[in-house]
């Protein structure tokens, strides 16, 4: 179902989680690169690795890429997306603070859930998001609470690289993050999108 030549991760994109990071807001968006070979869909499970004992969930609005596009003013950005999903931003955190940088962190097979379908035509600017571990509620915000909305995005991603159809957006994770365990289940649930659902397994 997806098929990026490239995941586009944008970090500390909601003010709350980046103040629970202890970090400062950013004055432009932080991006960074997840593999093709990170991605899965609703219903595959999500591998711990052994590699880290530190695993956590991120849900996020992805975003679907219809054209090939370079250099897009925001004001056309909504013309050049196919339409959205849900995605599980899995990060290994305890190697994300020993690297000082996010690639290896973000990078393993199976770190990056989207689904369970690709919606068009919705107002991606206020939707609600959600993220739950075994039915309790982990994360609640809304898509209004982006420090860079979707269009921005889009944008001034085209201008440092070409996007592709099928290339992901995925637009950073409310406050809320934490652990997962292997036998938990992870679901990212926006309105109007649907419920991506996982289930972490042991390697």
């Amino acid at each position: 179902m997806f098929h990026p030549t490239k995941v586009i991760a944008i970090g500390l994109n909601y003010l709350d989680h980046a103040k629970e990071m202890n970090k400062e807001i950013p004055e432009y968006p932080l991006i960074f690169l997840k593999p093709p070979t990170a991605v899965i869909q609703s219903g595959d499970s999500i591998v711990y690795p052994s590699m880290t004992k530190e695993l956590h969930y991120e849900g996020e609005l992805a975003v679907i890429i219809k054209n090939k596009i370079r250099n897009i003013a925001k004001e056309d950005a909504s013309c050049y997306i196919a339409g959205y999903t849900c995605a599980n931003d899995v990060t290994a955190r305890d190697l994300q603070r020993i690297d000082g940088q996010w690639t290896r962190s973000k990078s393993f097979d199976t770190f990056c859930p989207l689904g369970p379908k690709v919606v068009s035509k919705i107002d991606p600017t206020h939707l609600a998001i959600s993220t739950r571990v075994n039915g309790v509620v982990k994360q609640q915000s809304n898509t209004k609470n982006m420090i860079f909305d979707v269009y921005e995005l889009v944008s001034y991603i085209s201008g440092i690289m070409t996007l592709f159809p099928g290339d992901v957006i995925i637009t950073g994770t409310p406050p809320g993050v934490g652990p997962i365990n292997v036998g938990d289940v992870v679901e990212v649930e926006i309105e109007s999108i649907g419920v991506l659902k996982n289930t972490v397994i042991s390697c």
